[in-house]
């Protein structure tokens, strides 16, 4: 049901995808998710990542421009997009299918994360962490996985561009950090710079 997490009933649920792809990308002068590198729309680059790394079904937050996507993606669209990720990430869990246990969610503007990173996580999730954080030399970073117990307080606490941030403060004792820097880099694409010094495909990329 809309706007509520009803509980999984068990891991074997399976683990569901969230790309997060509202922003207008105000430094950019377009909406990130329609920007492209080496030929492929962020958009597509994070429904990609996903996929490859065995996250299904896959929910996409978009808000600042239309997008279309591939059949099959489950599009959710934020009228709140403006106010930060916050309210995307929010709508996103409650766009997840009641079958899923868990979701990983990716960020549209970090193209270089590997899908190894997804599959990493799902691996910890199904090994019994509740919440686990992709890291890139013992630094916490993206993506994200949330088990669905926890997916009601991570939306009530996610406001503004905080995202997760304040549940994982929180509850450090939930964390297991999983090294990926062997997997991509969560470089950021804010600016017209950060995008041109991402070229070239990234690990496995679909560019690649």
């Amino acid at each position: 049901m809309a706007g509520a997490f009803p509980a999984a009933p068990s891991p074997e649920g399976g683990v569901a995808g969230v790309l997060l792809a509202a922003g207008s990308g105000s430094r950019l002068g377009r909406p990130k998710a329609l920007v492209e590198l080496d030929g492929v729309r962020l958009v597509d680059r994070g429904i990609w990542l996903l996929q490859s790394g065995g996250a299904s079904p896959l929910v996409v937050v978009t808000g600042a421009a239309p997008v279309s996507l591939p059949p099959g993606v489950i599009s959710v669209f934020n009228p709140d997009w403006a106010s930060g990720m916050g309210s995307s990430l929010a709508a996103g869990l409650r766009a997840v299918p009641d079958g899923s246990a868990a979701a990983v969610i990716a960020l549209v503007d970090q193209p270089l994360v590997g899908p190894a990173a997804v599959d990493r996580l799902i691996a910890a999730f199904e090994g019994g962490a509740q919440v686990a954080v992709a890291a890139y030399d013992g630094q916490p970073r993206n993506p994200v996985l949330i088990a669905r117990e926890h997916w009601a307080e991570v939306a009530g606490l996610a406001a503004g561009d905080v995202g997760a941030r304040p549940f994982l403060r929180a509850h450090q004792d939930l964390v297991t950090l999983v090294e990926c820097g062997d997997t991509g880099r969560p470089d950021d694409v804010d600016t017209p710079d950060d995008l041109a010094r991402l070229t070239g495909p990234g690990p496995g990329s679909p560019g690649a």
